[in-house]
């Protein structure tokens, strides 16, 4: 790199070459079957926006309509439990989404009267809205003129620009935020908006992918540097990755005679935070110590082979340890707040996938 603190980024793309050719090619190539498209209600906007963080499109259109049914606008949110909210959104998964999505809906009606703010601005102030997301709904709902940038975004402008500074370093992506922004005019009007957002978003998703972009039905591949100098893997650049790691964790699955397990919620921090589970122990010998100190009496337990379940950045080990509980037995209360919970129940309280799937297969069984 020739100069670490103005890493070269190409020739400037002029605005209207890139913009322009990004609103054609969504017109009449990108996507526009999907249900949250063709609106301007910026809670369904919101809510398809923080459901595809981290998700792909073919998961969230299962998801999208169910939670509209249940939850049809931002009052209805507002008002929920949150447990009713992290039950209709297991499965997702980044449950951090969820709670923020209950607690944004709450911040809309408190202090802006049931209705989102219009500009980016003010949307970022509000729970669980970053830059991009608050963008994207600025720009769709409110044609306001601002680019989003979001980890395909990222990737597209990237190789168009030849952006050369390392994105683990913030001020490198802040100076990417300004070129991307560079490229939409300040007059574009609110129909090239919605098209120019959605055609980056497409680009990403469809074309522009990490590993093989299919540069030849790219509408800007004549204005891409990566692609003029055949460079399009180096980018984008960035040297600090996070290490997958692996965790082992021994549920101790506690049944009655009807069936019906004990999950207890966990913690309001961490993985899988305010959802309800099975308790969690570092090792077997630990699970097992702990069963015995509640019964007063050793307690036969069924070692069950392990679930291996993907996290976003690591891979727990879940092994199961499953015993009868005695109906003479009350639960200690040092294990916390929880309940009693049989499959026809899996449904309406907040469980991860795993339990969920252990109490369909076992529950009854």
């Amino acid at each position: 790199m020739a100069n670490a603190d103005r890493p070269r980024a190409g020739p400037e793309v002029g605005q209207a070459a890139f913009f322009e050719a990004v609103v054609r090619w969504q017109t009449t190539h990108g996507r526009h079957g999907l249900p949250w498209q063709g609106t301007h209600d910026p809670y369904r906007v919101w809510l398809s926006e923080i459901m595809l963080q981290q998700t792909q499109v073919t998961t969230v259109l299962d998801y999208y309509p169910r939670f509209l049914a249940r939850f049809p606008d931002v009052q209805t949110l507002a008002a929920a439990e949150l447990d009713d909210v992290l039950a209709l959104w297991s499965g997702l998964g980044y449950y951090s989404r969820a709670r923020n999505l209950h607690a944004c809906a709450l911040q809309v009606v408190n202090d802006w009267g049931g209705r989102f703010p219009s500009r980016a601005t003010d949307l970022q102030t509000l729970q669980g809205i970053g830059r991009s997301t608050a963008a994207a709904i600025a720009a769709f709902c409110y044609g306001e003129p601002v680019t989003i940038l979001d980890g395909n975004v990222k990737r597209v402008l990237s190789r168009l620009l030849a952006f050369e500074g390392d994105l683990a370093q913030a001020a490198q992506e802040r100076r990417l935020w300004d070129l991307a922004q560079a490229q939409v005019p300040s007059q574009a009007g609110h129909s090239e908006m919605i098209a120019y957002t959605q055609g980056l978003m497409d680009l990403g998703a469809t074309v522009c992918h990490r590993s093989r972009p299919d540069c030849l039905l790219c509408p800007a591949a004549d204005l891409c540097e990566a692609r003029s100098s055949a460079r399009m893997a180096e980018f984008p650049v960035r040297t600090r990755r996070l290490v997958r790691r692996t965790e082992a964790w021994w549920w101790l699955v506690l049944r009655r005679a009807d069936g019906a397990c004990w999950v207890q919620q966990r913690p309001a921090r961490g993985i899988w935070a305010g959802l309800y589970a099975f308790p969690v122990y570092h090792t077997a010998t630990e699970a097992k110590a702990a069963l015995e100190a509640a019964t007063g009496y050793p307690v036969a337990v069924t070692e069950h082979p392990v679930v291996r379940h993907a996290l976003t950045h690591r891979d727990l080990l879940l092994h199961p340890l499953e015993c009868d509980w005695p109906a003479t037995h009350q639960l200690p209360e040092a294990w916390g707040p929880g309940q009693w919970l049989d499959e026809s129940r899996a449904d309406a309280l907040g469980l991860p996938t795993p339990v969920r799937s252990w109490l369909k297969g076992r529950t009854g069984g």
